[in-house]
């Protein structure tokens, strides 16, 4: 790489940081906020079962095409910046949702997919313009650095909305609701005109690069990466036959208040962030299948914990195990990508393997919505019958899914034992060296 090439890769990732700083505002501002935002319209456990479900449908159907706009216009940038731009946009009519008498719970929904989908249109092409900007022996300690710094502005964001919604509760709810809105819409803004000032890498698009979604389906009994597709979609669906009614649990069943609901969300994106560097350096190391296979039996013990008890000083502490666990499995999840798929191929790969997870995470929360007006209680509650029923799942998935799929580079041989305690502090990062990130 030459040293002006050097300077402009420097110069776009100090950009993509900036990019990533006021997204990352706009995350914590309505991540945890939509499910609120529904129950105060009036949505009932089923429309929380569609928020859920619709925004990921359309997302994993659009992406598709996403993928082919890319290959069509011969510039990922232009993905990027177009659908960014869409979805700030589309923030805007949820600003004054608030005031409009006769908002209804499925206007909001309409409203989410659209934001939902535009980013997801995006995503594939940011991600596979960043994996050519950053070196493949770098890229777990980078993008671990990365999320984690990003992180704690979500942490931050999500707190402060919280606290916004917390004061304006006693006054007017749904001027709380339009704030926060409107500051996520401005803080997306801003990372769009950063994203803009990107370099975008030169790739070269063959024909032979491409191949439809019926090409990858067919080779998914001797594709290692088509293997690894399946285990994180069914991981995704166990997942979210749960992960959309955490919300309702807390806000309509226990009675929580806003800041005790974000102060048990927020804890588990805080353990999230302070871990995930720690698990991109061992990545590095030992793998990302390696960690995947670790992280996936906590992830599937984690409705049980909300089942055994659900005072807020357990559920801090479970949330803490939550973090810890997704920290690791995310950021391989995503890593792996990047490592198994040549860069001509990366944009289309990213976009069929977040067809296939939005499907799943579609399907998970349809199939959690219907169940839970069928289900008998637990300790007085069906939710917690839902959430011993997607611990199972998890736990099947977690423990035979991984089985087949093989890493894709030369990494150290670790035990679970020593991973943990690696990971715990107790032992030295295998002998990873703190090294300062130049960008």
């Amino acid at each position: 790489m030459g040293r002006l090439q050097e300077e402009k890769v420097k110069k776009s990732l100090n950009s993509s940081f900036l990019d990533g700083v006021f997204a990352s505002g706009m995350i914590g501002f309505v991540q945890d906020y939509f499910a609120p935002f529904l129950l105060l319209l009036g949505g009932t456990p089923g429309h929380i079962g569609m928020l859920s479900a619709f925004p990921n449908l359309f997302a994993s159907l659009i992406q598709i095409k996403g993928a082919d706009l890319a290959d069509r216009l011969r510039s990922r940038k232009r993905i990027i910046n177009i659908f960014v731009l869409l979805q700030a946009l589309a923030l805007l009519p949820l600003v004054i949702m608030p005031f409009m008498r006769h908002a209804t719970p499925i206007f909001f929904i309409i409203i989410v997919v659209l934001f939902t989908s535009f980013g997801a249109v995006a995503n594939p092409a940011w991600g596979s313009m960043m994996s050519d900007l950053v070196s493949e022996d770098r890229r777990g300690e980078y993008f671990g650095w990365r999320n984690k710094m990003l992180g704690f502005i979500i942490v931050a964001s999500t707190f402060i909305a919280g606290f916004i919604l917390h004061l304006a509760k006693g006054t007017n709810l749904f001027l709380g609701f339009s704030v926060i809105f409107g500051i996520a819409f401005i803080f997306r803004i801003i990372s769009w005109i950063f994203l803009n000032k990107m370099y975008e890498p030169p790739q070269d698009y063959h024909r032979d690069s491409y191949f439809t979604l019926i090409d990858f389906i067919s080779r998914i009994k001797e594709s290692n990466f088509a293997k690894f597709v399946i285990f994180v979609a069914m991981m995704n669906f166990s997942v979210n036959i749960a992960s959309p009614f955490f919300a309702v649990l807390m806000l309509k069943d226990m009675r929580f208040s806003y800041m005790l609901y974000t102060v048990i969300t927020v804890t588990a994106t805080l353990t999230i962030y302070i871990m995930i560097n720690r698990w991109g350096k061992l990545a590095d190391k030992v793998g990302n299948i390696r960690v995947i296979r670790f992280t996936a039996p906590f992830i599937a013990l984690l409705p049980l914990l909300w089942v055994i008890n659900r005072q807020p000083a357990f559920l801090i502490l479970a949330q803490f195990v939550s973090g810890f666990a997704w920290a690791g499995f995310n950021l391989s999840a995503s890593n792996f990508i990047y490592d198994a798929v040549a860069p001509a191929k990366r944009t289309r790969c990213i976009a069929y393997f977040n067809f296939f997870n939005g499907l799943a995470l579609c399907a998970g929360a349809l199939l959690g919505g219907v169940l839970l007006q069928r289900l008998p209680p637990v300790f007085g509650h069906r939710i917690l019958t839902l959430f011993l029923i997607s611990s199972t799942l998890r736990f099947i998935v977690a423990l035979f899914g991984p089985m087949k799929i093989k890493e894709v580079r030369s990494v150290q041989k670790i035990d679970s034992n020593q991973l943990f305690f690696s990971m715990a502090g107790i032992r030295p990062l295998l002998g990873i060296e703190r090294k300062v990130l130049r960008y």
